[in-house]
């Protein structure tokens, strides 16, 4: 509002701004959001939080109906719930969680496997993928081009495909996958088999900013040393100039937490991951970077393509 609109001094934020203009209508107003969790990627993004802390903070009038279920890890909204719920004007429903992700025809457990496994939960990721696995393919490799492989094998007539990694995943350039390379998704997710800028390629790998919101049937998930398992809790990392930095601000490890979320969660129909073996003599790519997180999602019950 202030860079775009020419609003000095504007301070309110987007669910604020929007609430304040529904609560000038002199009779009554209805406000329906449809909010996902843990697609936080991005700095001034803050979810239903904002929210729920815009209806507290400014609007104590106003009714609010919410799910029981924003507790959830991936809400990331315990206080701010705990605080709503003081209030008289809020009310809490079951019904109001939207449980059964329409993102997959083949299966609605992916949303659940993949939050099981971010917050490492193993016995609840094995439980779902158990589940999954007949209707949905995930497989995992160290190679990848059997990862590309796998993809062009399963996809079926015009069914799309394409590599996928964070925006952090700087060290994949040994692979011939370079994130700095501009994506456009018009050309990524439109164009034709023929067309070097499709995702069809799989030569240029979109960001979790480029597929959010956005699905392919078959996805290969390029996982580097910027999300590292450690053997009982993950590892935030940022490569800076010849090395990678461990990342200390907490909304900065959400951000790159909900990108991993964001990336595995594109595909309709089925996924490969290929986690890279590392190179001892490359002090950037060492193997310790990835062995415990592909023992981790092996252990998970995926299946190994080699």
């Amino acid at each position: 509002m202030q860079r775009k609109k020419n609003r000095p001094g504007f301070s309110q934020s987007e669910p604020e701004f929007l609430i304040s203009y529904m609560d000038r209508h002199e009779d009554w107003a209805v406000i329906v959001c449809l909010v996902g969790g843990g697609q936080e990627i991005n700095t001034g993004e803050a979810g239903i939080e904002a929210w729920l802390d815009a209806v507290n903070r400014s609007f104590p009038q106003w009714e609010m109906f919410i799910s029981s279920r924003l507790t959830d890890s991936e809400y990331a909204t315990n206080n701010t719930v705990s605080v709503v719920q003081e209030r008289p004007q809020t009310h809490l429903d079951d019904s109001l969680h939207l449980a059964v992700s329409m993102r997959s025809f083949r299966a609605e457990n992916v949303s659940a496997f993949v939050k099981a496994l971010l917050d490492c939960d193993k016995g609840q990721a094995k439980g779902v993928f158990a589940e999954l696995a007949p209707r949905f393919p995930i497989a995992i490799t160290r190679d990848v081009e059997a990862a590309r492989q796998w993809v062009r094998s399963k996809a079926r007539g015009t069914e799309r495909y394409g590599l996928v990694a964070s925006s952090k995943a700087m060290r994949l350039k040994p692979h011939a996958i370079d994130i700095r390379v501009a994506v456009d998704p018009v050309h990524y997710f439109l164009n034709e088999r023929h067309d070097t800028r499709s995702s069809y390629y799989l030569e240029d790998a979109a960001t979790e900013f480029q597929v959010q919101g956005l699905e392919l049937d078959w996805t290969c998930v390029a996982w580097c040393g910027d999300f590292r398992f450690n053997g009982s809790a993950w590892n935030y990392h940022d490569f800076r100039g010849d090395r990678w930095c461990n990342i200390g601000n907490a909304d900065n490890r959400n951000f790159l937490r909900n990108a991993y979320r964001v990336l595995l969660t594109r595909a309709r129909q089925g996924m490969i991951i290929f986690v890279p073996s590392g190179d001892s003599d490359d002090p950037t790519r060492l193997p310790e970077f990835y062995d415990a997180t592909f023992r981790y999602l092996t252990e998970l019950g995926i299946p190994q393509v080699a």
